[in-house]
């Protein structure tokens, strides 16, 4: 007999129209075989991608989040970096390549997006945004659903302060990740970031 669940006992004896004590004991032993087999199949972790966007660096993070606990573990970071003397097109292209890679390669449940930064110039906006562009489709082509978050609320949620400085916010991703020092460069670091404040709000 398979069981599609999850149904209670009830259910079941209902639609098999079960009465006998013998069969409500079988199908106490099969519901709880199916529930077992449930708790097997779940996934112990989250697995979460933080990406810092950039047309010259992308820095990106993934962590697991334990479905218990609430632990962080680190399981790989990294920075893209095509190369500044290439033509943006072809920046775009290496970098797009690039994320279709990571994300297959570790296959997260959830990302995480920070936001372009309000205090920067015309000309540094447009380029973010071309980044952007290039990371939400990689998401988007992976069918991950997408938490964009502004810089202050990544600080905020990593080290209880909106207004802290980029070096705390590393020391705390280390300690967060139980990493002896920060990863670098910081493009990887804000990605991190951007992976436990996402964490946070699922």
């Amino acid at each position: 007999m398979a069981l599609s669940g999850p149904y209670t006992l009830d259910d079941l004896i209902a639609m098999t129209g079960a009465r006998t004590n013998s069969a409500r004991k079988k199908l106490d032993w099969l519901a709880c075989a199916a529930a077992s087999r449930a708790r097997r199949n779940a996934p112990r972790a989250t697995r979460l991608i933080g990406i810092d966007p950039g047309t010259r660096f992308v820095g990106w993070g993934v962590v697991d989040c334990d479905a218990h606990t609430r632990a962080l573990t680190l399981v790989e970071c990294g920075c893209i970096s095509p190369g500044v003397t290439l033509p943006l097109k072809e920046r775009l292209r290496g970098i797009f390549e690039e994320l279709e890679k990571i994300l297959e390669q570790t296959r997260p449940h959830f990302a995480a997006l920070e936001e372009t930064f309000a205090g920067v110039n015309m000309k540094s906006a447009i380029a973010m945004g071309y980044g952007r562009g290039i990371a939400l489709l990689s998401l988007a082509r992976a069918n991950l659903e997408v938490l964009e978050l502004s810089p202050r609320s990544i600080k905020q949620s990593v080290t209880g302060s909106g207004a802290a400085t980029k070096s705390r916010v590393a020391s705390m991703v280390a300690a967060q990740l139980g990493l002896k020092k920060p990863p670098t460069p910081e493009d990887v670091t804000d990605a991190l970031a951007a992976a436990i404040a996402l964490s946070q709000r699922i």
